[in-house]
């Protein structure tokens, strides 16, 4: 990405639509809107909105009147002049407004250049932006307050005291490999330690968040297992409240995987019905039956569905041992039936949960819904609190509090200085990767290329 061109993008999704925005930022911003405009006396008032027509730079045509907003560099948000275009939405005349540009000069934006430029401009820190797509990926309410949070630089806040406390004991260190005939005084040197000691736990608290927070962004995978014909397919369309699923009384109806997205509790939960696990010589229905266990293998839930109006099955025990290694659960079905028992299921659970569902009127699925949330649940209320969600700021807490723990023993071994700076230089560098002071060239752009075109 080259920081010196003037870029453009649409930065609306796809298809058509009431508004399409056209984004345009960098130093010819306002030339090439001009030129767009076929209007060179053009100077819009920052930060106020006008409704101009567009022309077609070639045949002078008008394509469009349009609402143009100009944010004047510094105060934008990439820090560079920006330029937004608010045009009906039709996607051919959208790609008419972009190609003009294009053909005045403007090259396309990459995946999240407008994002990357806010960064290099000090408009916003690696979590910020980090957050910007987090936002726009969000899935629940509860995952948009989170990324709204970081967005808003509550986890750089978070992580600033624990810097300045490192420097705080670096400048001391420092000073005594200066003058090396002036060792630490031993309680100065306990007064680090505890302080190092109090910064790990800090680092290992808000690390050990993450657990909840990968739920809250990417979400918790159930998996619905069990023989043909115990309902899973009804279960599956009860738990997503529309009939996604072909429902027959003819066993072996689901042949493949179907896969929905519902929110409980703020998660996003994928669940996944599968084709009824038996001894088949139907190939078709032999290919479902693999590709049932490999959901099963992927899922961080498994729901075993048993049909309550039978006795066990060699095939439900196969089922249930297939799938043991997994969280497990046992959801009996058909309790509306007279005939309906839960006392077979007990000698199967071997101590999982067991619930009481009928997927044909509702009954237990309130209590099955808290079941599959239990596992993965804790004390923290974490809709209120502040959560980890990516992987890498979770992967660079881990290392820098462990950094911190070897200073620590370092200490208590008497280590000498340096080796104690470079330690906490490396807990620095670990924290500064986080917020992207020190994050390499090559994560930046893996960070970025994950970003929508446009924004």
């Amino acid at each position: 990405m080259s920081a010196t061109d003037t870029i453009v993008a649409l930065s609306t999704p796809p298809g058509r639509s009431g508004i399409g925005v056209v984004r345009l930022t960098g130093s010819s911003a306002l030339e090439l809107t001009r030129a767009l405009l076929s209007d060179s006396d053009f100077s819009p008032e920052p930060n106020r909105a006008s409704l101009k027509a567009i022309l077609d730079p070639e045949s002078g045509e008008i394509l469009d009147r349009a609402v143009l907003t100009y944010f004047k560099s510094p105060q934008s948000y990439t820090g560079e002049d920006v330029v937004e275009l608010s045009c009906h939405g039709s996607p051919p005349l959208l790609m008419r407004v972009v190609d003009s540009l294009l053909s005045l000069g403007a090259r396309p934006a990459e995946p999240g250049e407008f994002t990357m430029r806010a960064l290099s401009n000090g408009r916003l820190n690696l979590t910020q932006a980090e957050a910007v797509r987090d936002l726009i990926d969000a899935r629940t309410h509860t995952a948009v307050r989170q990324a709204a949070r970081q967005l808003g630089g509550e986890l750089s806040a978070r992580l600033q005291p624990v810097k300045d406390s490192l420097l705080e004991i670096i400048v001391p260190l420092e000073s005594s490999l200066e003058f090396v005939e002036d060792d630490l005084p031993p309680d100065m040197t306990e007064g680090i330690v505890r302080k190092l000691s109090a910064l790990s736990d800090k680092l290992e608290e808000l690390a050990e968040t993450f657990r909840q927070g990968r739920l809250l962004k990417e979400g918790l995978r159930v998996t619905l297992v069990g023989r043909p014909n115990v309902g899973k397919s009804s279960l599956f369309n009860s738990l997503i409240s529309y009939e996604r699923a072909i429902v027959t009384e003819i066993p072996g109806t689901t042949r493949d995987t179907l896969s929905e997205v519902i929110n409980i509790d703020g998660v996003p939960v994928l669940i996944t019905d599968t084709a009824g696990v038996r001894a088949s010589t139907d190939r078709i229905e032999q290919l479902g039956i693999e590709r049932t266990r490999r959901a099963v293998t992927d899922a961080d839930l498994t729901v075993i569905v048993l049909d309550g109006s039978q006795t066990l099955t060699a095939e439900d025990k196969k089922i249930f041992d297939e799938a043991s290694d997994n969280y497990l659960l046992i959801a009996v079905n058909k309790s509306d039936l007279e005939d309906f028992s839960v006392n077979n299921a007990c000698s199967l659970a071997n101590g999982q949960p067991i619930i009481s569902i009928s997927a044909r009127n509702g009954d237990g699925l309130d209590e099955l819904r808290a079941a599959i949330m239990e596992p993965f649940s804790t004390h923290q209320a974490y809709e209120n609190s502040f959560v980890i969600t990516s992987a890498r700021h979770y992967d660079l807490l881990k290392r820098a509090g462990d950094s911190l723990r070897s200073t620590e023993s370092l200490f208590s071994d008497s280590a000498s200085e340096e080796l104690v700076l470079a330690k906490l230089y490396e807990a620095l560098r670990f924290l500064g990767e986080i917020t992207g002071e020190t994050t390499p060239e090559d994560v930046l752009s893996e960070i970025f290329s994950s970003f929508c075109i446009g924004k």
